[in-house]
């Protein structure tokens, strides 16, 4: 059997501390992806129209909500119950493996994103790629939908891959006579290869998303040129979308690949290196690019600023209300 024992732990208030901060990430991801959300669900609720972008967005947000709430049970798990050990404990890897699936569907989703983006905003010359363009910008719900089944389809993989692979390393731990270090190997390959194969799993969708982002930059490119050949001072619409566009998608990747980054590096981390406040960091990493991701999308979406500022203008008369009732003479009277 193996035994338990406490490698490299970390003192309570630096636990503490990152607890704290686990929630305070917690807070603000669910604050503003709870925002995108409801904003474009309430419009659900009066039956309005939602906008293609809309739809992605509200798909998107509740990714990330789910996301957020994988990453402080994972926090959680690793302060108080997850020991620098080997093996992992169950409970932890299936967080882990979790994380990994949800993240994978917010890819596809960002990735329906970016191929809006580039039908609604480049200007195609070439015939094929005007029909493909027009017909992706009328296929989005269409698109998310089976980006949805897909997101299934990958979790049913990763699922049975990560579960077959649990079953197999408790049936050659009894094949071995529970030799120790072979049973920690066998533990260790089992978890990497489930991670590996969920991390796979990305790279469609993940090159969809460049390829149109590229596109998108290209575009960009060209329509500066352009501009420039006109020597045009005025304000130009285009630009401006290309712009927007290109900042949340830009955005996005340099998130996602620092949040996919430490995800990576944490496994050796905590596995080979037993190295708790390293894998805190990334941790800490993972929980920021979403919530960093949200905000970007918030800024650059009028719908979502209108949205913002009718809540500031609220709170702003609110406590305009609440102060003049305080300075008033004949309200003081009346307490």
């Amino acid at each position: 059997m193996v035994t338990l024992t406490h490698i490299g732990s970390v003192p309570s208030e630096v636990r503490n501390a990152f607890l704290f901060f686990s929630v305070l990430q917690f807070a603000v991801g669910i604050l503003v992806n709870s925002f995108i959300f409801l904003v474009n669900f309430w419009d659900l609720v009066r039956r309005q129209p939602l906008s293609h972008c809309d739809l992605v967005l509200l798909s998107l947000s509740l990714t990330r909500l789910v996301l957020h709430g994988l990453l402080l049970l994972k926090a959680i798990q690793l302060t108080h119950f997850q020991r620098l050990k080997d093996p992992l404990s169950f409970s932890y890897q299936t967080i882990i493996v979790l994380w990994m699936i949800v993240n994978q569907a917010g890819l596809w989703f960002a990735t329906c994103l970016s191929l809006l983006y580039c039908s609604k905003i480049v200007r195609f010359s070439h015939a094929f790629l005007l029909r493909a363009a027009s017909w992706i910008s009328r296929k989005i719900p269409q698109m998310l939908l089976s980006a949805a089944v897909l997101s299934c389809v990958c979790t049913l993989l990763c699922l049975w891959d990560f579960f077959s692979g649990s079953h197999f390393s408790v049936v050659t731990r009894l094949l071995t006579n529970n030799s120790t270090e072979l049973n920690l190997n066998i533990a260790k390959l089992g978890f990497f290869h489930s991670f590996l194969f969920c991390s796979l799993a990305s790279i469609p969708s993940f090159s969809l998303f460049l390829v149109s982002s590229g596109v998108l930059v290209f575009s960009l490119g060209r329509h500066v040129r352009m501009m420039r050949a006109k020597t045009r001072g005025s304000r130009d619409p285009s630009l401006e979308a290309h712009t927007r566009a290109l900042r949340s998608l830009v955005s996005f990747f340099c998130l996602y690949m620092l949040s996919l980054c430490a995800a990576l590096f944490s496994m050796p981390l905590l596995t080979l290196w037993h190295s708790k406040a390293g894998v805190m960091v990334c941790v800490g990493i993972m929980a920021a690019c979403p919530s960093g991701h949200a905000v970007i999308l918030i800024s650059g979406n009028a719908k979502l600023r209108r949205a913002v500022d009718t809540i500031l203008l609220w709170a702003q008369s609110s406590l305009r209300v609440r102060v003049d009732h305080k300075t008033d003479p004949r309200m003081s009277g009346l307490c």
